[in-house]
């Protein structure tokens, strides 16, 4: 997995020191609000090891898949205990085997402003449904002009399955991009029952 965020516009770069996400040109790369102390561990699932980070308070901060665009990796000074993910692996069981619908962690992310709007919109798009890219821009009162903003926010989304960033789908019904990979878009949007036959 790489450790480098693509992103759309340069004045909208997340700032997530707890997992070395590229920092904005004012952020010191030595200042980390959890000390050092960020947990991690792997987990199994039919999407390939999952790379599950976490801060001091047990709030899960991100999860990864195999190969991700801007995937989180192991450094230097993180802990491995998967003491801290025990809830999270029971869900995310659960939610493979369809006996889950809506996951209840403490999640933490952060970014700008604008990225955590959109972060919390797609908190609201339930199991088994879709929405659009103008959509989540309409819910979080952004013009028409924000779409390609909002798409950057989604792809550099810190937090893939638990927070549904697979459930935001193109206009005409395409599936278009996602930071895990188009097949693991179809694998979690077939498990949900939302994805369309002629999707694309």
């Amino acid at each position: 997995m790489t450790d480098d965020l693509t992103h759309d516009l340069t004045h909208d770069q997340a700032v997530d020191p707890t997992v070395g996400l590229r920092h904005s040109p004012n952020h010191d790369p030595n200042h980390d609000p959890t000390h050092g102390r960020t947990y991690w561990t792997s987990v199994a699932s039919p999407l390939g090891s999952l790379l599950l980070t976490a801060d001091p308070d047990g709030a899960l901060t991100s999860l990864s898949v195999p190969g991700q665009k801007g995937g989180r990796t192991v450094r230097e000074g993180r802990l491995h205990d998967p003491g801290p993910f025990r809830a999270a692996e029971e869900q995310l069981d659960a939610y493979f085997a369809a006996d889950l619908k809506e996951f209840r962690l403490p999640l933490r992310s952060e970014g700008t402003a604008f990225r955590e709007r959109v972060w919390a919109a797609l908190d609201s798009v339930p199991y088994g449904a879709t929405t659009t890219y103008g959509e989540v821009a309409a819910r979080i009162g952004a013009s028409r002009m924000a779409v390609r903003a909002v798409g950057g926010a989604i792809g550099a989304n810190p937090l893939l399955i638990v927070r549904p960033c697979h459930r935001v789908i193109g206009a005409d019904g395409s599936l278009t991009g996602y930071a895990g990979g188009l097949d693991r878009k179809v694998r979690l949007l077939t498990l949900e029952g939302a994805l369309r036959t002629d999707a694309t």
